[in-house]
């Protein structure tokens, strides 16, 4: 049935041209992906979201030196969109300064996780794409048993508590800063649990019978068995023992080596390293396979396999 504007222009031969309302609404095809955002250094950035991304400690402490050398390289450029350009230039100068890729990889860890914190808050509209650099496996550095008795020989001359720490830290294989800052409380039973970690992800292990001593001590006052030191003083009666027993000019004999010691010890042992892992809280078994070659007594029986008959 015809409306009655269509049957009147029927009856009169006149063509109907029906009017029609448009509602136009223009989209932009970049609106998706594009936002308008205001510009920001990385300064501005690491200012607004280091405390939210990373917990006190010394990996925090590094992370706000990395994200400071990378500004510098950037020379406080303000920014909507972090290029791919802007990347490569980062690493670049950094591989022009000397930096190993290991020390890339780390200072990129810290600056893709704060761009993409900035992405999500609608700070910035788009990330670069970040590519792991090759890391090479160098040689990992520990202490045998006699050059941990000089060494620990000479930081107990100079200071009892660094001492006490040193032995705690090479039968735990824990981070310096994790056992600073342990508490009473964290000691239980023979066992120590690590709250304050690397990884976030707290992990206990039992206590030797030298580990266990080195924390059996008056409370007096103290948040914990270790609170009356911190890094930096501990590290300077590290240096000045080093130094005395003649191993000041290896820049491998740091703190951390008595984590690798550790390690090195349990996997000789022949501790498999699924437990190797669970006792360092290692995030990946790839991370405690460093230590897999010091297996050598794993091999022995594939000598036999091997025999000529």
């Amino acid at each position: 049935m015809m409306g009655t504007l269509e049957s009147s222009a029927a009856e009169s031969g006149e063509l109907y041209t029906p009017i029609i309302g448009y509602n136009l609404q223009y989209t932009s095809s970049q609106c998706a992906t594009h936002r308008l955002v205001n510009q920001h250094s990385l300064a501005e950035l690491t200012g607004r979201y280091i405390n939210v991304l990373w917990d006190d400690g010394s990996h925090k402490y590094n992370v706000r030196s990395f994200l400071g050398e990378i500004d510098e390289i950037l020379k406080g450029e303000r920014f909507s969109g972090f290029s791919q350009e802007m990347l490569d230039r980062i690493v670049g100068t950094l591989r022009e300064r000397g930096n190993s890729n290991a020390t890339i990889n780390r200072k990129m860890a810290a600056l893709s996780k704060l761009l993409r914190k900035a992405y999500k808050m609608g700070d910035i509209f788009s990330l670069p794409e970040f590519i792991r650099q090759k890391e090479r496996a160098g040689r990992i550095r520990f202490l045998e048993h006699e050059e941990e008795k000089r060494l620990f020989a000479a930081i107990r001359s100079r200071c009892e508590e660094s001492y006490r720490l040193s032995v705690f830290l090479v039968d735990t294989g824990c981070r310096l800063g994790e056992a600073i800052g342990l508490t009473w409380n964290d000691i239980q039973d023979h066992r120590v649990t690590f709250w304050l970690t690397k990884s976030n992800r707290s992990r206990t292990v039992p206590l030797t019978r030298r580990a266990r001593k080195a924390v059996d001590m008056s409370h007096q006052g103290l948040k914990g068995p270790f609170s009356m030191l911190n890094q930096v003083r501990y590290r300077a009666i590290w240096n000045e023992a080093k130094m005395e027993i003649g191993l000041g000019t290896d820049d491998q004999v740091v703190p951390h080596i008595l984590r690798h010691t550790c390690a090195s010890r349990l996997v000789r042992g022949g501790i498999d390293i699924r437990r190797v892992q669970m006792w360092l809280g290692h995030q990946t078994l790839q991370m405690t396979m460093r230590y897999a070659h010091l297996a050598t007594n794993d091999l022995d029986s594939c000598v036999k396999v091997l025999e000529i008959r």
